[in-house]
């Protein structure tokens, strides 16, 4: 028999999950409904292998998995997924994902992604390496944020967040004045004409400047 954690925050899944490899050779060693606790289920338990939801709160499923990783633990882990952002998918693969399986019509497929998985394959759709490909592809190229200084970063960010120049100037303690010669300087790092471009731009890569 071959154990199995699966950590879900919706208890609805969680049955089906267990529905599903009741007739198997597997069994459900724990239930989880956060990284946190699918974590400390893991020591306590030790399973076969570990199932877990990608969005989860106390530390996303991809959060746990790199966890589990940092700490040494190699132990075969599938995502179980509504959906993945790019983002989360290259670093759950990077942090040795074994399988990812779609919670739509997941029934249908994950006793034979677990069969697998345990035979030590990574199952991993074609489509998802072509996302994460491209996702990586977007990484590597540098961010035209990459020039700014702290101070000129903190301007774009509150330019992204709609702030005007006197409420910056506020912000930031010094002069609308001085606002305006760091914009004209901000627009030629950045090869845009205005404050609106100036705004697209930042708000295209918001997630460099959180």
């Amino acid at each position: 028999m071959t154990t199995v954690l699966i950590a879900d925050d919706h208890a609805f899944i969680r049955t089906g999950v267990e529905a599903v490899l009741a007739p198997t050779g597997y069994a459900i060693i724990a239930h989880a409904s956060s990284g946190r606790e699918a974590l400390a289920a893991v020591e306590r338990y030790q399973p076969d292998i570990c199932v877990f939801d990608v969005a989860m709160p106390d530390g996303d499923g991809v959060a746990t998995l790199q966890q589990l990783r940092h700490a040494g633990d190699q132990r075969p882990v599938v995502l179980l997924t509504a959906q993945i952002d790019d983002r989360w998918l290259v670093d759950a693969l990077d942090a040795g994902v074994n399988g990812i399986v779609a919670k739509a019509g997941g029934e249908d497929v994950l006793i034979a992604t677990l069969d697998r998985v345990m035979a030590g394959e990574a199952v991993v759709g074609a489509d998802l390496l072509e996302r994460a490909r491209e996702e990586r592809a977007r990484r590597a190229v540098p961010s035209p944020l990459a020039v700014l200084t702290p101070r000129e970063r903190t301007i774009v960010a509150l330019i992204a967040r709609g702030q005007r120049n006197r409420d910056i100037a506020a912000a930031l303690g010094i002069t609308e004045g001085t606002i305006k010669v760091y914009l004209h300087a901000l627009y030629q790092k950045l090869g845009v004409e205005n404050r609106t471009e100036l705004a697209v731009l930042a708000l295209k890569h918001r997630d460099e400047l959180a």
